[in-house]
């Protein structure tokens, strides 16, 4: 299994000014060459290679590794603007996005990550420092930090290359580590339930909620926040915008990443699977009223679903994915389904059996019921390939 461990650098200024450089001569020149590209139509790295290999090297002074690290960085650019393109994320061929989308070259960020390989990069773990490659030459004894754990998977996991980051003027390396998957577990004792929302992020089917008023009231400050700086639209309120957003981001991620930990220890202890709703579509099927649209879209889900899944696949808890069609209406007890067994968004009341319980974990219920259906027909439990640890 892999994982992406995110340390961050304690360069010197000196260093910084040299990394500064690397990254904006490394950037500036994949620009080149997917303008290059863009033209030629040469667009894999080794038809590429031969128009600006040479000229990358005596232009811009990079390394062999580098020059090719560049090159290949705009190849798979255009790799992915094209499956972008063939899936309609830029809307149908001949509207305007999809015209300006594909009518001229991709073009990089000054800051943009450049990736690294062992011959441009080594790491003294005992040290807690790195040996990276600059246009000013190698730098050596470059400090680094991070979380205790992180740096223990990264010592002992690390494979292929690392990334190097500079985000708000701070610089990062991250770093894949191949793991070992932890066998699964093939006889769970049953599936814990967990339904995502709106008011409630997550609530099991044990009836934990994982939510809280404080977050809440938070998640509507941040919004209230960015309304006013989004209609004052001046130079320093787009800018103040900008640096919230990000702050907002790492809240939501950090947030996530406790609550899935929660969720995976929990199922590991007590030896059970999970079961999930497949959100996948959700923002288009789902039909909210317009101050209940910006509470969906303002929390990431798809991340903290990301999150359950590979902290799972690594403990060896199965995982369900499961049709979330009618599962806030139907009755967890007699099956009744109908919409108004919904009288409000945090009461479920059955109208044939009569049962009564919060609406979200009712769902839960659903959720797990049928997640062990379909894990009793022979359905496999699937979790992502590749993650982030923040």
């Amino acid at each position: 299994m892999k994982l992406v461990v995110r340390v961050k650098l304690l360069p010197t200024p000196m260093q910084v000014a040299a990394l500064e450089a690397t990254l904006h001569a490394c950037n500036e020149s994949a620009t080149w060459a997917a303008f290059v590209a863009f033209e030629t139509k040469a667009q894999r790295p080794l038809q590429l290679r031969k128009h600006t290999y040479a000229e990358i090297r005596l232009r811009w002074g990079l390394g062999a590794q580098a020059a090719q690290h560049a090159i290949k960085k705009t190849c798979d650019a255009y790799t992915t603007l094209k499956a972008n393109l063939r899936a309609g994320r830029y809307g149908r061929p001949g509207s305007r996005r999809h015209t300006r989308a594909s009518g001229k070259p991709v073009v990089f960020r000054p800051d943009a990550a450049q990736p690294y390989d062992d011959r441009m990069l080594s790491w003294q773990h005992r040290s807690r420092t790195v040996s990276i490659w600059t246009t000013a030459g190698r730098l050596k004894n470059v400090a680094f930090t991070g979380q205790a754990e992180q740096l223990e998977v990264l010592a002992q996991h690390r494979r292929g290359e690392s990334d190097l980051v500079c985000q708000g003027g701070k610089w990062f390396l991250i770093a894949t580590c191949d793991i070992d998957e932890t066998p699964p577990n093939t006889h769970p004792a049953g599936l814990l339930g967990v339904d995502l929302g709106i008011a409630n992020i997550a609530v099991t089917s044990d009836g934990t909620r994982h939510c809280g008023r404080r977050i809440n009231r938070k998640r509507n400050n941040d919004r209230t926040l960015r309304s006013k700086l989004q209609k004052k639209n001046t130079k320093s309120a787009r800018r103040r915008a900008k640096k919230h957003a990000g702050k907002e981001a790492r809240r939501a991620r950090d947030i996530n990443h406790k609550i899935s930990k929660r969720i995976v220890a929990e199922a590991e202890r007590t030896g059970r699977g999970i079961a999930l709703e497949q959100l996948t579509g959700i923002r288009e099927r789902a039909r909210l009223r317009k101050p209940q649209r910006t509470t969906l879209h303002s929390w990431p889900f798809a991340q903290l679903g990301s999150f359950i899944a590979y902290k799972a696949k690594k403990a060896g808890v199965p995982i369900m994915y499961v049709d979330p069609a009618y599962t806030s209406q139907e009755c967890s007890q007699c099956h009744h389904t109908a919409r108004h067994n919904r009288p409000s968004q945090a009461v479920f009341s059955c109208r044939v059996c009569g049962f009564v319980d919060h609406a979200d974990h009712n769902a839960s219920h659903n959720i797990r019921h049928r997640g062990w259906m379909a894990w009793v027909c022979g359905a496999q439990s699937t979790a992502p390939e590749l993650t982030l640890i923040a």
